[in-house]
């Protein structure tokens, strides 16, 4: 193996158990996190421990206790399986972290530096920019290596909603459900709440400002959520020939009573279902690996809203996860990384224009 050179996978994080005291643990770190709740300090802090804390940790631990494998949480199984068949291709040293829980990112910076690594490859496991996501795993990484590591060089994978190989992949890991017949195809996403597109606007002049901003070509693309998610969608319908009629997008997850994305991944199954949809597939995207938000809020409580309301059969495509051809999408990029040298490296971003706060 390569003695200086290395790849980091990051993803989101998971509590340590379902046990209402470490989920209380883990959402207290996750919603702390300024790029998650932009909010000033001591309203977040407020809201956290007086609103959100007592009320969300208990029901999300009920959550958790549905999904939970005997090995731990599926996010964190999935990933570092993932890894391991990473790591298996390469000849380079691949190393996990979670932006939030165990592992740790610190945990992993300081794994790599005790090994001598000096030049790292990081790969946040989010195909689309988010500043709640894509944005504040690379930002941590960086003050991490900054404080603990600060010789180690990085290179980081941009978001790849597009990415012709990446939508093959989700192509692939879909088609078995695909084949054996549907009539609709829900792509589902995590929501954001709407000032997050705009604060992720570089142009400061663009998004939810000019008319059809999705359509209308401009560098804040490169940062735009909706754009991205919208990109990816309309790439795989092509792939896989779906007919305009046949799939609808949606955003889920919300939280609070602000205005988020739109429309709202539970209203929209319960559309379906009053159209009397017979057999609805639900993908993901924006989830490489199969979660809480994918197994409990689209497999369980999507089922049942959408059953509720008249619909028929349900099934919700599991995430990219393990899939060989999402193994060969990340190895490859990998190898790009490992052969480019000092040369550009097309989709790999060297550092500059992430930070959207200041």
């Amino acid at each position: 193996m390569s003695a200086e050179r290395a790849i980091l996978l990051v993803n989101l994080g998971s509590p340590d158990s379902p046990a209402p005291r470490d989920v209380k643990r883990y959402l207290a770190e996750f919603l702390s996190d300024e790029r998650v709740i932009d909010i000033p300090g001591w309203q977040r802090r407020l809201l956290l421990n007086c609103i959100i804390l007592p009320l969300r940790a208990p029901r999300s631990a009920r959550a958790y206790q549905k999904i939970w494998l005997s090995e731990g949480s599926p996010l964190v199984v999935s990933s570092q399986r993932l890894r391991a068949l990473v790591e298996a291709e390469l000849d380079v040293p691949v190393e996990l972290a979670m932006r939030y829980g165990a592992p740790s990112i610190e945990s992993a910076i300081d794994r790599l530096a005790a090994r001598g690594i000096r030049e790292l490859f990081v790969v946040p496991l989010y195909p689309h920019y988010a500043m709640s996501s894509y944005e504040t795993v690379v930002v941590r990484v960086r003050e991490v290596v900054k404080q603990r590591a600060s010789a180690m060089s990085l290179r980081v994978l941009q978001p790849f909603y597009a990415d012709s190989d990446y939508i093959e992949a989700l192509y692939a890991s879909a088609r078995p459900a695909l084949d054996a017949g549907y009539d609709h195809v829900l792509f589902s996403y995590h929501g954001l709440p709407m000032r997050h597109l705009t604060r992720a606007d570089s142009s400061r002049g663009h998004c939810l400002k000019v008319q059809d901003c999705c359509e209308a070509e401009s560098p804040a693309h490169a940062t735009c959520y909706r754009f991205q998610t919208l990109s990816t969608t309309r790439a795989f319908v092509r792939r896989a020939g779906i007919s305009g009629q046949n799939w609808s997008i949606s955003y889920q997850s919300r939280l609070g009573r602000e205005a988020w994305m739109e429309p709202y991944t539970d209203r929209e199954l319960a559309r379906l279902g009053a159209l009397g949809v017979k057999r609805l597939l639900v993908l993901t995207p924006a989830f490489v690996a199969d979660c809480l938000e994918t197994l409990e809020e689209i497999a369980m409580a999507g089922r049942a809203t959408f059953q509720r309301a008249g619909g028929g059969e349900f099934q919700h495509v599991a995430c990219l996860n393990e899939h060989p051809a999402w193994v060969s999408f990340l190895v490859q990029r990998g190898r790009a990384w490992l052969n480019a040298g000092s040369q550009p490296l097309q989709g790999v971003d060297a550092g500059a224009h992430l930070l959207r706060l200041r």
